[in-house]
């Protein structure tokens, strides 16, 4: 009798520890992304971000067109700067945002976003998200002497290669065989 009642447990019990287990492992909705996005103030969070890595990559790029390019002028490089903030500005955040969705759900289950979303609105998830632009803008800053060497290493490098390149025997076309009488 006692194994009769333990079977008909189990049996009854099964089908939703596969129900739970299935969601478990069920890939995240969009719905719940979007609401860890929003909950996270993603779209927020990546202007701010946008914006702290566009003043670093500009004062790198100002130093690198610079060197390239000594005759530059103030008015010049104030034209390039008004273009990369113009890039910025109407930069397509939202559409790429939706664009993120699928890749968070090809990597997080369901499971896995509640407990994103219950995190992100403890109040620790929350001072994260907040001090999050703060801490990346100071991240750069402390990178940024090694940004600008790598790219500086790098324009000495196309330098050269474009020297290089200028150097080599310009090719010229085979000359034409000589026609055989008929």
């Amino acid at each position: 009798m006692k194994r009769l009642t333990l079977v008909l447990i189990v049996c009854l019990c099964l089908p939703a520890v596969a129900q739970t287990a299935a969601t478990a492992a069920a890939p995240a909705s969009k719905e719940q992304i979007r609401k860890l996005f929003d909950i996270m103030d993603i779209s927020k969070q990546t202007r701010l971000t946008m914006a702290s890595m566009q003043k670093q990559t500009q004062a790198a790029t100002t130093e690198a067109l610079k060197t390239r390019y000594p005759q530059i002028t103030p008015a010049q490089l104030a034209r390039v700067n008004r273009i990369s903030e113009e890039s910025m500005k109407n930069f397509p955040v939202d559409g790429m945002l939706d664009d993120m969705i699928p890749v968070y759900q090809k990597h997080l289950t369901q499971t896995d976003v509640d407990a994103m979303i219950a995190f992100y609105s403890s109040p620790t998830g929350k001072k994260l998200m907040q001090d999050m632009p703060q801490i990346m803008q100071e991240a750069l800053q402390a990178s940024n002497s090694r940004i600008q060497k790598q790219m500086a290493d790098a324009m000495q490098r196309i330098d050269a290669m474009m020297k290089e390149e200028q150097q080599k025997p310009q090719s010229s076309p085979a000359p034409a065989s000589p026609s055989k009488p008929d």
